[in-house]
């Protein structure tokens, strides 16, 4: 449901100890096995070998629909080798949904803790990219926190390693490849730069020979930059060439910007790192509150508003949507949720609305783990796309939310997961010498196939669960 209405101006918007496991107040937890739902039905499961879930992305390869996972890192047995393996890359057919096989897990980069593993995940056809092999397909991931590399994936049941794109960087996070050109905007902590999060943009064309293009961030963020830099770059979405913008999303849970900047002025322009050179190809940006972050900045434009129908003029608005990523457990921040700005006049972004989830509807900070969104789906499915979004809020589950109202956002169904005998637990500092640990369900990311089937994974270990909208949902939603 809808919170409260925000208004911004453009300018502005283990401890030590032994582990004491709290298994008290039954009643404001969910017995193990047994999941909370609204309007959504649960279709499929995988436990995904009990990795540690960041990025799922889901493409069609022929006849054939395939989930490729990112994980967080961590280890853990691949029963398809026999071996222990570091968290990498699950690849998983979902052609049936209703039984998700597993083929092959690619193992990622091993000890750097949860940021270790192989988080990222984009997948471009070889017919789509202008220099590719026609008959191949291409996974691009993050290499831990140190580099981005490509795979053949044409097999999906036997990936092989074709290139690296990238190493010797201090962090990675959200990528976002461009199929039908190859330009890749690749989340990178490059050396000297003074925030360990910002852009390198490559051509990834031909997978094969990656062609660097430019770096690119806020201005202070550069080498030589002065003043404290903002928050590093959490993730960008790209147009591509037909809607020639790129939206990017700075910030965590606090100090967040979304900067809307010229896509051919970004790639053509001048890129010299300088604060000047840096600002050409901005057209708008948005100052976030101190405690609200940019995870995940997702457009909706060209929305018809039903309301302003019979206007003689702004009935047809743009807007992004903006999700903050809760990052404490058992609520020791401020609240973390969606937000949506109008950006019709680009220069100008503004605050329009948002929305949360009330905790008192599950009492979900004494559920233990995070409370608060975290990531949006990021396909444009026009079975979805300008009616329904799906957002991850961790131990709150997935929740669909009906935005064709942008200025009044309202849930329509959500699913919360059970907890198995898998899921991990999630401590906090009690102040003591020890610490209070709670086993919960932490829903990380969502995406959504051309299908219209709905993909969750977990962060605590539960596994991907694959669902679709039922009930009175599905009339919001233009499933056939």
């Amino acid at each position: 449901m809808r919170y409260m209405r925000f208004v911004v101006a453009a300018a502005g918007f283990a401890s030590l100890g032994f582990l004491w496991l709290d298994h008290g107040a039954a009643a404001q937890q969910p017995r193990p096995g047994q999941d909370e739902k609204s309007n959504m039905a649960l279709v499929g499961y995988n436990d995904l070998q009990a990795r540690s879930a960041y990025q799922p992305l889901i493409r069609r390869q022929g006849t054939r629909w395939i989930a490729y996972i990112g994980h967080h890192g961590g280890a853990a047995l691949n029963p398809l080798t026999g071996q222990q393996e570091s968290n990498g890359t699950s690849i998983v057919d979902v052609t049936n949904p209703k039984q998700p096989r597993y083929l092959a897990h690619i193992p990622g980069q091993s000890g750097q803790g949860e940021a270790g593993g192989a988080q990222m995940v984009r997948v471009c056809d070889g017919s789509q990219l202008p220099r590719a092999d026609k008959s191949k397909v291409y996974l691009l991931r993050t290499a831990g926190n140190t580099g981005h590399e490509i795979f053949d994936v044409t097999d999906s049941s036997k990936p092989t390693r074709l290139s690296v794109v990238v190493s010797g960087l201090r962090a990675t996070h959200k990528n976002w490849w461009e199929c039908d050109t190859g330009i890749a905007y690749l989340v990178s902590g490059a050396p000297g730069w003074r925030t360990d999060r910002m852009t390198q943009i490559y051509d990834l064309s031909d997978p094969a020979k990656p062609v660097f293009i430019r770096d690119f961030g806020l201005p202070g963020q550069q080498p030589d930059g002065t003043g404290p830099p903002s928050a590093g770059l959490h993730g960008a979405i790209s147009t591509g060439p037909n809607g020639n913008r790129v939206y990017f999303g700075y910030g965590t849970s606090a100090g967040g910007v979304v900067q809307i900047v010229d896509r051919e002025k970004l790639l053509n322009g001048p890129k010299e790192p300088t604060s000047q050179n840096l600002l050409y190809p901005q057209i708008g940006r948005l100052d976030l509150p101190p405690n609200v972050g940019a995870h995940t900045v997702f457009p909706v434009l060209r929305m018809e508003i039903p309301e302003f129908g019979r206007q003689t003029e702004a009935g047809v608005r743009d807007f992004i949507v903006i999700t903050n990523e809760s990052t404490a457990n058992e609520c020791r921040e401020a609240r973390q949720m969606v937000w949506l700005a109008e950006i019709t006049t680009e220069s100008k972004p503004f605050g329009v609305s948002n929305w949360t989830v009330p905790e008192a509807s599950g009492n979900f900070c004494g559920r233990g783990g995070r409370f608060g969104t975290h990531s949006s789906n990021e396909n444009l499915t026009l079975i979805y796309y300008k009616r329904v979004m799906f957002f991850a809020h961790f131990n709150a589950g997935v929740r669909a939310v009906d935005i064709r109202d942008p200025f009044d956002p309202k849930e329509i169904g959500f699913y919360i997961p059970a907890v198995t005998d898998k899921t991990d637990k999630r401590c906090v500092d009690t102040g003591t010498s020890r610490e209070r640990c709670k086993v919960a369900v932490q829903t990380n990311n969502v995406e959504v196939d051309d299908r219209g089937y709905i993909y969750i994974v977990d962060r605590a270990n539960t596994g991907m669960h694959i669902l679709e909208l039922s009930g009175t949902a599905r009339q919001v939603a233009n499933l056939p």
